[in-house]
C-alpha cells in the first residue's frame, strides 16, 4: 500500500471569508465545500496541484489564538512556482497578502516570505 499527504488543516476565522481569500486572491482551487451541520467541510487546492488546505472554522479560544501562528512563528507553508517573477507580482498585487522581504536567492532556489490574510507565514520558492 502506499500513502502520500492529502491534506493539511489550516485554522480560520470563518468558512466563507478564507474560502474567498485563498480562492480570489492566492488563486487556490475550492475542492470541496459540504455543509455538515455544525461545521463544514472545506478544501482548497494550490493552482498547480498537490495536497489540499482543509479550511478548519475555529471552534474555541485556544483555535482562536492559533490562527495565523499554527507555525509557532516560522515559516511552515512554501508555495512552489515555476516562474517566480509572474506569481510573485500576483500575490504582491492581491489583497491579505504582505511581502516581509524582497526576493532573494539562496542556494536552492529564488525564495520571498510572506504573510497571508491571517496571518500564516509561507515561503513562495522557484526550486533551481
Amino acid at each position: 500500500m502506499s500513502t502520500c499527504l492529502g491534506s493539511v488543516s489550516l485554522i480560520v476565522p470563518d468558512y466563507d471569508g478564507a474560502i474567498a481569500f485563498y480562492c480570489d486572491q492566492m488563486g487556490f482551487t475550492l475542492m470541496a465545500d459540504i455543509d455538515q451541520g455544525r461545521k463544514r467541510w472545506v478544501e482548497v487546492r494550490p493552482p498547480a496541484g498537490g495536497p489540499t488546505f482543509v479550511l478548519a472554522r475555529a471552534d474555541n479560544d485556544a483555535q482562536t489564538a492559533a490562527i495565523g501562528n499554527q507555525g509557532a512563528g516560522r515559516v511552515w507553508l512554501f508555495l512552489h512556482t515555476d516562474d517566480f517573477a509572474r506569481d510573485h507580482a500576483r500575490l504582491s498585487a492581491a489583497e491579505g497578502i504582505t511581502f516581509e522581504e524582497e526576493p532573494r536567492a539562496e542556494p536552492y532556489g529564488t525564495v520571498a516570505v510572506f504573510r497571508d490574510l491571517f496571518g500564516n507565514r509561507w515561503d513562495l520558492i522557484q526550486k533551481s
